[in-house]
């Protein structure tokens, strides 16, 4: 059973971190389109290895940055505006990466009700760790090499076609899923051929979704609820982790990293969720609070059993399950 003690706000505390903005909303989505046509253009100026390398991590880090503010719009906190939640939060947030608004926002809401409990849907995601040093490593392989990506989306896909006997109703009910998704990256792909930069497409955005993403997708999942101190305690089975500018471009953008202050203050933008903190911290509740200094410290903890192993023996389609895990 979840405690439900929490911390006090003043009435102006409280009204500071509900406000809203259609404004910021509206900036930090262009942001994030901005820094990924940026770092396109950057490779596209000047090819070479090096730049190839950094703008698939930058790249794929605004792709992470979408689906964080597509979760901001998931609460209706990226916007003021209810219909601009629903309509921007979905169309250029998450169907682009993949990600269903709709279906994710009961899904996600039961995690908060239910947070680190049996009846936590992502409960999947913390549960397995700590594990092996090997074990994370060969996931860290398949994540870089696409593969994970490439099975997710093939589940997705086999998820959403259903056992229909009739080939075309499967196909029917795959495009009216994936439709969004399909549109969304031929609008991507038709602005790279408009630019005369057709490849861009495949090579700076379908590439880092299918690789960069998926590594720091686990490394945030990882830090967010694996290990934790005390799933019962909301001060304690949520993690914030705190770390340089340079990491949060990189692992976690627009404040992903300070994922307690969500937890408890649900309502919350994710750009004032640093305030949420400071006001936690001047209460007194640091001691209390789930905090870790820097994603390396994390994964310390995640890998730390040295005789787990959950791949070592499993046939393999279990293996492949637990890659997505």
């Amino acid at each position: 059973m979840v405690t439900d003690a929490q911390p006090a706000l003043s009435p102006e505390q409280d009204a500071f971190l509900r406000g809203r903005s259609d404004g910021v909303g509206a900036y930090l989505v262009l942001h994030a389109w901005g820094v990924i046509a940026l770092a396109m253009a950057f490779f596209i100026a000047w090819p070479n290895p090096l730049s190839f390398v950094v703008a698939v991590i930058v790249i794929g880090g605004r792709q992470l940055g979408l689906a964080i503010l597509m979760h901001d719009a998931a609460h209706r906190a990226l916007f003021k505006t209810t219909w601009l939640n629903d309509t921007l939060g979905a169309f250029l947030c998450g169907w682009p990466v993949g990600a269903s608004l709709t279906l994710y926002r009961p899904y996600h809401l039961s995690h908060h009700r239910h947070t680190q409990q049996k009846e936590d849907p992502d409960l999947i995601l913390s549960a397995p760790f700590p594990i092996s040093q090997a074990s994370f490593w060969r996931k860290m392989r398949r994540d870089i090499l696409g593969v994970t990506g490439y099975q997710r989306r093939m589940e997705f896909f086999r998820m959403e076609m259903g056992d229909d006997p009739s080939r075309a109703k499967r196909w029917l009910n795959l495009w009216r899923a994936e439709k969004y998704f399909a549109l969304s990256n031929l609008a991507i792909l038709l602005v790279c051929a408009a630019a005369g930069v057709w490849w861009a497409y495949f090579a700076l955005w379908l590439l880092p979704l299918l690789t960069w993403y998926q590594v720091i997708s686990r490394i945030r999942n990882i830090a967010e609820h694996a290990v934790v101190g005390d799933n019962d305690d909301r001060l304690r089975n949520t993690r914030t982790t705190l770390t340089n500018w340079g990491m949060r471009m990189v692992l976690a953008p627009y404040w992903v990293n300070y994922h307690l202050e969500h937890h408890l203050f649900v309502f919350t933008p994710c750009w004032k969720l640093p305030a949420a903190h400071r006001m936690l911290i001047a209460q007194g509740f640091g001691p209390r609070m789930e905090l870790t200094q820097g994603y390396r410290q994390v994964l310390r903890k995640a890998i730390s059993n040295p005789h787990d192993d959950p791949d070592h023996g499993k046939p393999a389609d279990q293996r492949k399950s637990a890659a997505l895990i």
